[in-house]
Protein backbone atom coordinates (compact mmCIF):
# COMPACT_ATOMS: atom_id res chain seq x y z
CA UNK A 1 0.00 0.00 0.00
CA UNK A 2 1.14 3.39 -0.72
CA UNK A 3 1.90 5.61 1.81
CA UNK A 4 -0.48 8.59 1.32
CA UNK A 5 1.22 12.36 1.11
CA UNK A 6 0.72 15.76 0.47
CA UNK A 7 1.33 16.94 -2.87
CA UNK A 8 4.50 18.68 -3.94
CA UNK A 9 3.68 22.73 -4.66
CA UNK A 10 3.48 24.21 -7.98
CA UNK A 11 3.66 26.91 -9.86
CA UNK A 12 0.18 29.32 -10.08
CA UNK A 13 -0.69 30.36 -13.21
CA UNK A 14 -3.23 32.42 -14.29
CA UNK A 15 -4.42 33.16 -18.19
CA UNK A 16 -6.12 36.94 -18.14
CA UNK A 17 -7.70 37.84 -21.05
CA UNK A 18 -9.21 41.01 -22.21
CA UNK A 19 -9.54 44.02 -24.79
CA UNK A 20 -8.98 46.59 -22.09
CA UNK A 21 -5.40 47.66 -20.22
CA UNK A 22 -7.21 48.76 -17.78
CA UNK A 23 -8.82 45.90 -17.02
CA UNK A 24 -5.18 43.90 -17.05
CA UNK A 25 -4.16 46.19 -14.74
CA UNK A 26 -6.74 45.57 -12.33
CA UNK A 27 -6.76 41.91 -12.19
CA UNK A 28 -2.79 42.13 -12.06
CA UNK A 29 -2.99 43.99 -8.59
CA UNK A 30 -5.58 41.67 -7.51
CA UNK A 31 -3.55 38.63 -8.37
CA UNK A 32 -0.47 40.44 -6.80
CA UNK A 33 -2.50 41.64 -4.00
CA UNK A 34 -3.27 38.16 -3.16
CA UNK A 35 -0.51 36.13 -3.78
CA UNK A 36 2.51 38.05 -4.24
CA UNK A 37 5.10 39.23 -7.10
CA UNK A 38 5.44 37.14 -10.17
CA UNK A 39 7.66 35.43 -11.20
CA UNK A 40 7.00 35.47 -15.19
CA UNK A 41 5.22 37.41 -16.93
CA UNK A 42 3.86 36.42 -20.62
CA UNK A 43 3.41 39.03 -23.77
CA UNK A 44 -0.23 39.66 -24.38
CA UNK A 45 -0.79 37.43 -27.35
CA UNK A 46 -4.10 37.72 -29.86
CA UNK A 47 -6.55 35.69 -29.07
CA UNK A 48 -8.29 34.94 -32.46
CA UNK A 49 -8.50 31.03 -32.24
CA UNK A 50 -12.17 31.28 -31.83
CA UNK A 51 -15.17 33.68 -31.28
CA UNK A 52 -16.84 32.17 -28.84
CA UNK A 53 -16.10 35.08 -26.21
CA UNK A 54 -16.71 38.09 -28.89
CA UNK A 55 -21.00 38.59 -27.63
CA UNK A 56 -19.74 38.76 -23.76
CA UNK A 57 -16.41 39.82 -24.00
CA UNK A 58 -16.79 42.01 -27.23
CA UNK A 59 -13.81 41.74 -30.41
CA UNK A 60 -9.86 42.45 -29.87
CA UNK A 61 -9.39 40.21 -26.90
CA UNK A 62 -6.04 39.49 -25.73
CA UNK A 63 -4.73 36.91 -23.62
CA UNK A 64 -2.00 36.85 -21.01
CA UNK A 65 -0.59 34.94 -18.63
CA UNK A 66 1.74 35.06 -15.26
CA UNK A 67 3.08 33.01 -12.87
CA UNK A 68 3.37 33.28 -9.24
CA UNK A 69 7.05 33.43 -7.26
CA UNK A 70 5.30 31.61 -4.46
CA UNK A 71 4.73 28.21 -4.41
CA UNK A 72 1.13 26.79 -4.59
CA UNK A 73 -0.93 23.79 -3.14
CA UNK A 74 -2.96 22.24 -5.66
CA UNK A 75 -5.19 21.05 -3.60
CA UNK A 76 -6.57 25.02 -3.27
CA UNK A 77 -7.81 25.14 -6.94
CA UNK A 78 -11.21 25.00 -6.73
CA UNK A 79 -11.43 27.77 -4.04
CA UNK A 80 -9.37 29.55 -6.08
CA UNK A 81 -11.40 29.62 -9.49
CA UNK A 82 -13.95 30.43 -6.86
CA UNK A 83 -12.56 33.81 -5.93
CA UNK A 84 -11.55 34.51 -9.55
CA UNK A 85 -14.90 34.08 -10.55
CA UNK A 86 -15.78 36.97 -7.76
CA UNK A 87 -13.06 38.94 -9.36
CA UNK A 88 -14.31 39.23 -12.64
CA UNK A 89 -17.84 39.80 -11.07
CA UNK A 90 -16.97 42.75 -9.30
CA UNK A 91 -15.04 43.83 -12.19
CA UNK A 92 -17.77 44.03 -14.42
CA UNK A 93 -20.41 45.06 -12.10
CA UNK A 94 -17.91 48.26 -11.73
CA UNK A 95 -19.50 49.38 -14.76
CA UNK A 96 -16.00 51.06 -16.42
CA UNK A 97 -16.62 49.16 -20.23
CA UNK A 98 -19.99 48.20 -22.12
CA UNK A 99 -19.85 44.69 -22.16
CA UNK A 100 -21.39 42.10 -19.87
CA UNK A 101 -17.72 40.89 -18.90
CA UNK A 102 -14.64 42.84 -19.52
CA UNK A 103 -12.49 40.97 -17.95
CA UNK A 104 -11.73 36.81 -17.50
CA UNK A 105 -9.58 35.59 -15.35
CA UNK A 106 -9.13 31.50 -15.41
CA UNK A 107 -6.37 30.09 -12.66
CA UNK A 108 -4.49 26.68 -13.57
CA UNK A 109 -1.44 24.93 -12.75
CA UNK A 110 1.99 24.09 -14.50
CA UNK A 111 4.10 21.33 -13.09
CA UNK A 112 7.15 19.49 -14.38
CA UNK A 113 4.77 17.22 -16.37
CA UNK A 114 1.40 19.24 -17.24
CA UNK A 115 -0.69 22.31 -17.04
CA UNK A 116 -3.87 21.98 -15.68
CA UNK A 117 -6.32 24.40 -15.58
CA UNK A 118 -9.36 24.83 -13.76
CA UNK A 119 -13.10 24.88 -14.90
CA UNK A 120 -16.80 25.46 -14.04
CA UNK A 121 -17.87 23.44 -16.75
CA UNK A 122 -18.29 19.69 -16.89
CA UNK A 123 -17.14 17.37 -19.38
CA UNK A 124 -16.08 13.81 -20.17
CA UNK A 125 -12.55 14.91 -19.81
CA UNK A 126 -12.38 16.72 -16.73
CA UNK A 127 -12.21 15.95 -12.41
CA UNK A 128 -15.05 17.20 -10.18
CA UNK A 129 -12.72 18.88 -7.78
CA UNK A 130 -15.64 20.48 -5.49
CA UNK A 131 -18.03 23.45 -5.22
CA UNK A 132 -18.89 22.88 -8.74
CA UNK A 133 -15.20 23.21 -9.87
CA UNK A 134 -13.46 20.99 -12.02
CA UNK A 135 -9.67 20.03 -13.35
CA UNK A 136 -8.20 19.29 -16.58
CA UNK A 137 -4.89 18.54 -18.20
CA UNK A 138 -4.51 20.58 -20.94
CA UNK A 139 -0.94 20.01 -21.91
CA UNK A 140 1.21 17.75 -20.79
CA UNK A 141 4.97 17.63 -21.10
CA UNK A 142 7.43 14.46 -22.67
CA UNK A 143 10.32 13.95 -24.49
CA UNK A 144 11.58 17.61 -24.01
CA UNK A 145 8.32 19.30 -25.38
CA UNK A 146 4.47 20.09 -24.69
CA UNK A 147 1.56 17.65 -26.06
CA UNK A 148 -1.71 18.40 -26.63
CA UNK A 149 -4.47 16.49 -25.88
CA UNK A 150 -7.44 15.74 -27.61
CA UNK A 151 -9.66 18.49 -25.78
CA UNK A 152 -6.58 20.87 -25.27
CA UNK A 153 -7.98 24.65 -26.60
CA UNK A 154 -6.66 25.31 -29.85
CA UNK A 155 -4.92 28.48 -28.37
CA UNK A 156 -3.07 26.10 -25.79
CA UNK A 157 -1.57 24.69 -28.65
CA UNK A 158 0.28 27.86 -30.04
CA UNK A 159 3.88 27.35 -29.97
CA UNK A 160 4.70 31.17 -28.44
CA UNK A 161 2.17 30.08 -25.36
CA UNK A 162 4.39 26.88 -25.28
CA UNK A 163 7.49 28.78 -25.18
CA UNK A 164 6.22 30.62 -22.36
CA UNK A 165 5.01 27.64 -20.42
CA UNK A 166 8.77 25.97 -20.88
CA UNK A 167 9.92 29.20 -19.38
CA UNK A 168 8.00 28.53 -16.34
CA UNK A 169 8.84 25.10 -16.28
CA UNK A 170 12.62 26.26 -16.40
CA UNK A 171 11.61 28.20 -13.05
CA UNK A 172 10.39 25.26 -10.94
CA UNK A 173 13.52 23.03 -12.39
CA UNK A 174 15.76 26.14 -10.89
CA UNK A 175 13.98 26.29 -8.26
CA UNK A 176 13.24 22.41 -7.56
CA UNK A 177 13.66 22.12 -3.83
CA UNK A 178 10.70 24.66 -3.14
CA UNK A 179 8.51 22.77 -5.25
CA UNK A 180 9.10 19.54 -3.26
CA UNK A 181 8.08 18.84 -0.28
Amino acid sequence: MGAILPPDPVLLLFAVFSRHDAAFAWAERRVVERFGPLAAKSAAFAFVETDYYDESMGTGLRKQFWAIQQPFDPGELAELKIETNAWEQEYAASGTHDEPRPLNIDPGYLTLGKLVLASTKDHAHRIYLRQGVYAEITLYYQHKQWHATPWTFPDYQRADYQRFFSECRDTIRQRRTEFQR
